[in-house]
């Protein structure tokens, strides 16, 4: 059973961690020393016993000290002057339950505050069993994940529990208080004084008189800042005053005189306050990593790694490390499973003495993480990260919050015309059985190809591709625009300006997907009735320009989960780029062979067959491991190459993410939308971009301005440049515009409605208030 401390033996405690700062740090902070969290003071809290029993999330105020849970209903709304705890539970696929640990620290929290969340954060960890990853949350610096949470936005609330503020679920209405609605990904409430003074033309405010509240839209705040206002404003009638409130809607110049009243006359208000909520992105590729250590007697880094990506190798059981990626406002803090209870126990403490000791802003992000229970953001830094297929205590690998809600979906030809999550997971709007027209660019103009060379492509040229699709009812064109490694750059060139007025000419409507030779989607490659897409290496299939072959060629067939097959040559042509998950076909003068590994699927075999027929060879099949001389001689000798199994699935490794990218200021700036994507994070009036890993998509609102448009594609290709996680810069980008979106993407977001946009959102939002 657990022990609740007396509450002066948690007065001790927090003493002793408030004095510990210029005697104990680094992760091996107590080793020597009294321990802050020994056998003597460790308080069991009985709310531990109610924590991460079930998904969901859960949230405590530190109130006196002591922990105290906020009811449901009004999880999103912090006292600045208070600190809180936040546990988000998810069930993997496994069964196993997964914990995102947060203590949010309020602007005007007291210090005594501060360190009670830290160490019920701490106590929560070890309660858990250290699974845990562990945030820093500080007011108007929260991390992705934590506003994630509360899509209709968080609200800032001036006081705290010293001030007699609590927060009360009986739908109070004694309420006066005004609310400033800011953000566009993040949506934050901050309460402000009750003044004209508090007010200008560019954004919407919250005035909540109790059982009545009006939500005030200056002159000059667009429709996507009203649309996100009215969440807040819907969350504080429906769950704060628990429906009883009226809610009205009001536009600057038009207001009421219960708002004159108390308000009093209206002043001129100022224009819009300019936000500073985008993170200029040409600081996030780089990070540097340190391991911990106070061999000294005070904290002590060394420098491991100066630039990523980094070797997982590097990270020690036995030790802990500091990702340092504070140039972009994040530091992680990665505990060795091998390390004792009290060295993990330290990583905040150590994470915010390097960021003091680093110069870097206090509102830094935090994240703690225990050995195996990485995140995508954490791994992105690292080359060739391999997940333990399963963790004794955890089940596999994090897994994303977003993606816990996204049903894996496996591949069925039959039932694909029905399933959009299908079409997006698997990149295959449809069978590949539709119409298609190719043409080859020579010169300026474009050239259609014979169809009986139709799939294969040349390194030489540059191509494009127009397929017709129906999905579900709807019918949709794809411009494929594929460019060889040694096309010319005049016939890259056109080959962007010819498809651009093919999209012209058919309405502006079809989907532009941009290929660099040797990441070709898996759709292009199901379009060639059942035989393997084939990518020559040079060369050119134009009438008397055609090089000869060279006397050995290699090609590498590779099948996508659909059973569709490519086959790339390969330019090396040696036993070093042979791969046990694959097939090859080695074409000599000699004679030609088919190479199995022992990972290579009947599809690979077959699409390996079929290439033989498309060459004219006649193949001699070869397994792995028994292979002849001739077959190492024509790789000029054998070698070591890859034996490990490829990662089954990229979706949890890499995450949809979506984002709003601009070029306009001369920075590069990018936001990410948090939490879980919905149709309605995609603004009209914005350029965004989803990262589905591999290919990134393009969406082009309909009220973008010409320069947001002009700059899609170089914002898309700076945004892959700028990837920490040393992107190949050839990933395709498609570009969707506003009401044609394939269901490669529509399928990421749950729910999609293909009439959303059909009417105003914010119309129908200010129906949804009027209630």
């Amino acid at each position: 059973s657990l022990l609740y401390c007396s509450k002066l033996a948690f007065e001790s405690s927090l003493a002793n961690y408030l004095n510990i700062k210029n005697i104990l740090t680094g992760c091996q902070l107590y080793r020597n020393s009294p321990l802050l969290f020994s056998n003597s003071t460790m308080v069991n809290h009985p709310e531990f016993e109610k924590a991460g029993k079930q998904p969901g999330l859960q949230v405590w105020r530190i109130e006196n000290m002591d922990l105290v849970p906020v009811q449901k209903n009004l999880h999103g709304g912090f006292y600045t002057g208070d600190t809180y705890i936040i546990l988000n539970t998810i069930k993997q696929n496994s069964g196993n339950l997964q914990y995102d640990l947060h203590f949010w620290i309020g602007d005007e929290c007291s210090m005594d505050e501060s360190g009670a969340a830290a160490i019920f954060t701490v106590q929560m960890d070890d309660f858990l069993g250290g699974k845990p990853i562990q945030y820093r949350e500080v007011q108007g610096y929260e991390s992705k994940t934590f506003v994630g949470y509360f899509k209709s936005g968080l609200k800032y609330m001036q006081g705290g529990v010293a001030s007699g503020f609590k927060h009360v679920a009986s739908g109070e209405v004694n309420v006066k208080r005004v609310l400033h609605v800011s953000g566009r990904r993040v949506v934050r409430a901050t309460e402000v004084p009750v003044s004209w003074d508090s007010f200008n033309q560019g954004d919407c405010f919250i005035l909540d008189f109790g059982q009545e509240i009006y939500q005030w839209c200056g002159s000059k705040c667009n429709q996507f800042e009203r649309l996100k206002a009215t969440s807040v404003s819907k969350d504080i009638r429906d769950n704060e005053r628990c429906g009883r409130a009226k809610l009205y809607v009001c536009e600057e110049g038009s207001e009421n005189e219960k708002i004159l009243t108390i308000l009093g006359p209206k002043p001129d208000l100022p224009d819009a306050q300019t936000e500073d909520t985008k993170t200029d992105a040409s600081n996030r590729k780089s990070a540097k990593l340190y391991k911990v250590s106070d061999a000294s007697g005070s904290m002590s880094v060394t420098l491991v790694a100066e630039e990523n990506p980094f070797t997982q190798s590097a990270l020690q059981s036995t030790d802990c490390f500091i990702l340092d990626h504070g140039s972009n406002g994040k530091i992680f803090v990665w505990k060795g499973k091998e390390a004792n209870k009290e060295e993990r126990s330290a990583g905040m403490k150590a994470a915010e003495d390097f960021i003091s000791k680093m110069g870097y802003p206090k509102h830094t992000e935090v994240q703690i993480i225990p050995e195996n229970g990485e995140t995508p953001l954490f791994k992105q830094f690292f080359k060739f990260w391999q997940d333990t297929d399963q963790t004794k205590g955890m089940g596999q690998a994090y897994v994303p919050n977003k993606i816990a809600k996204i049903k894996k979906v496996p591949f069925d030809a039959s039932s694909l015309h029905k399933s959009e999550a299908m079409a997006a997971q698997h990149g295959m709007v449809d069978d590949g059985k539709g119409e298609k027209k190719i043409w080859r660019i020579e010169g300026s103009d474009k050239v259609p190809v014979d169809p009986s060379i139709h799939g294969q492509f040349f390194g030489g040229d540059s191509y494009i591709i127009l397929y017709h699709y129906k999905h579900g009812g709807r019918q949709g064109q794809i411009i494929y625009i594929w460019q060889g490694e040694e096309s010319s750059q005049d016939e890259k060139g056109a080959s962007a300006i010819l498809a651009a007025q093919l999209d012209t000419e058919l309405g502006g409507s079809p989907v532009q997907v941009q290929v660099i030779e040797g990441k070709e989607p898996p759709h292009l490659m199901s379009i060639f009735g059942g035989k393997p897409m084939v990518v020559h290496k040079g060369g050119t299939s134009r009438e008397g320009g055609q090089s000869k072959a060279s006397a050995i060629r290699l090609f590498q067939v590779r099948a996508n989960p659909a059973g569709h097959t490519r086959a790339v040559e390969v330019s090396e042509k040696n036993g070093h780029v042979l791969n046990s998950n694959d097939a090859f076909v080695l074409v000599t003068a000699s004679g030609s062979m088919l190479w199995l590994g022992h990972g290579a699927s009947n599809a690979e075999k077959n699409g390996a067959k079929k290439l033989g027929s498309i060459l004219g060879v006649d193949l001699s099949e070869i397994s792995e491991g028994a292979e002849g001389d001739g077959f190492w001689s024509a790789l000029g000798g054998k070698a070591e190459y890859r034996t490990s199994e490829r990662l089954k699935s990229k979706m949890d490794t890499h995450p949809p993410r979506l984002f709003a990218c601009s070029n306009k200021t001369g920075q590069f700036l990018i936001e990410e939308v948090p939490g879980e994507m919905t149709q309605e994070d995609l603004a009209p009036d914005d350029v965004m971009i989803l990262d589905t890993w591999d290919q990134v998509f393009v969406w082009i609102g309909n009220e973008a301005n010409e320069d947001e448009k002009s700059e899609a594609l170089t914002s898309a290709a700076k945004y892959i440049e700028s990837d920490p996680a040393s992107r190949d810069k050839r990933t395709p980008i498609v570009t969707v515009k506003q009401g044609f979106e394939p269901p490669t993407f529509t399928g990421w977001f749950l729910g999609w409605d293909h009439d959303f946009w059909s009417s105003n959102p914010l119309e129908r939002a200010m129906a949804g208030l009027k209630m």
